[in-house]
């Protein structure tokens, strides 16, 4: 698989990532669901509290890539929901350490939402991965 960063503008690239994401020779795919900080037994974690929630939803979403056969790095495509976007650009260095040490610079969108599936719950994280 060939990974080639697209950034006709140099600014994403200091914040973390890319504008867009071209892959070619790529064999698998997966498309991950959204993951939020819910425990193993299905059941919300960290009411309030962002650093921890958005750290045990990075937990989860590296799960779901192991599970695939893929990490962090193999990212190509990152959403980002939050019911506090300015809560979460307090915490942005949580994401930002975990995807810069997976060497990760994924197109990604944050949108500010009224509220997500389960109330308590005040982010998620949804990619998409190739290999």
């Amino acid at each position: 698989m060939e990974r080639t960063a697209v950034n006709p503008w140099t600014w994403s690239t200091e914040l973390g990532y890319n504008q867009g994401e071209l892959v070619s020779g790529h064999n698998r795919t997966l498309y991950c669901s959204g993951q939020t900080a819910m425990n193993a037994e299905g059941k919300p974690e960290h009411p309030d509290d962002m650093a921890a929630q958005l750290a045990l939803t990075l937990d989860n979403l590296e799960a779901v890539l192991a599970e695939g056969g893929m990490s962090l790095a193999n990212l190509v495509r990152l959403n980002v929901y939050t019911t506090d976007v300015d809560r979460l650009f307090e915490h942005y260095g949580v994401l930002a350490a975990r995807l810069g040490a997976a060497g990760a610079a994924p197109s990604t969108t944050m949108l500010g939402v009224t509220r997500l599936a389960i109330p308590s719950l005040i982010v998620e994280l949804e990619g998409t991965a190739v290999a």
